[in-house]
């Protein structure tokens, strides 16, 4: 009688362990999921911003027709954002990227024709809300993140996790957190 007690006691802490193991590993997967959808939709705001890019720089060309070291930095930049592929990469390029939107628009304060151009009004709007966008993105990866490396760190999981290949994500982070810390400004 005592050997279908202790029987007993042995299945219920393998149910009980198994279930863990099971439940973290499902929320584990969860997590994973969520980063990478949350660093999809930023590859997206990306992505939308560096198509606006082209735009705006075709209605300042029109206007500023000399200021072609503007325009080769402000391309360069959009590739270099399009092109990354890890937060790292990312936040690099979004330095580069903020600083050649900076100098585009201090060429487009030099023209007041262009300012009261409503194409180019209206791609500015578009830029603020893409760049909104971005920044909803970013806090939102952050966050994901944030929660699956505490959720890999925390014992008892950090003895088992990695080896079911959950690895730390890096987190979204900028070289220089005043080049980004508002959108560019494009009010004239």
């Amino acid at each position: 009688m005592e050997w279908l007690i202790v029987l007993g006691v042995v299945v219920l802490l393998i149910i009980i362990v198994v279930g863990y193991l099971w439940a973290t590993y499902n929320g584990l997967v969860r997590l994973n999921v969520r980063v990478d959808e949350a660093w999809s939709d930023i590859t997206v705001q990306l992505k939308r911003r560096a198509d606006l890019i082209p735009n705006l720089i075709e209605a300042v060309k029109g206007y500023a027709a000399h200021e072609k070291q503007v325009f080769e930095n402000v391309t360069k930049a959009r590739s270099e954002t399009v092109n990354a592929s890890t937060p790292a990469e990312a936040s690099a390029a979004e330095n580069h990227f903020q600083g050649a939107l900076k100098s585009l628009f201090a060429v487009a304060e030099a023209y007041p024709q262009l300012q009261a151009n409503q194409n180019f009004l209206q791609l500015q709007a578009e830029l603020v809300d893409t760049e909104d966008k971005i920044q909803a993105s970013r806090r939102f990866y952050n966050g994901g993140v944030r929660e699956l490396n505490t959720k890999i760190k925390v014992f008892p999981n950090t003895l088992f996790v990695r080896g079911l290949g959950f690895t730390e994500r890096e987190f979204f982070e900028v070289a220089e957190p005043s080049a980004i810390a508002e959108a560019p400004r494009v009010q004239f």
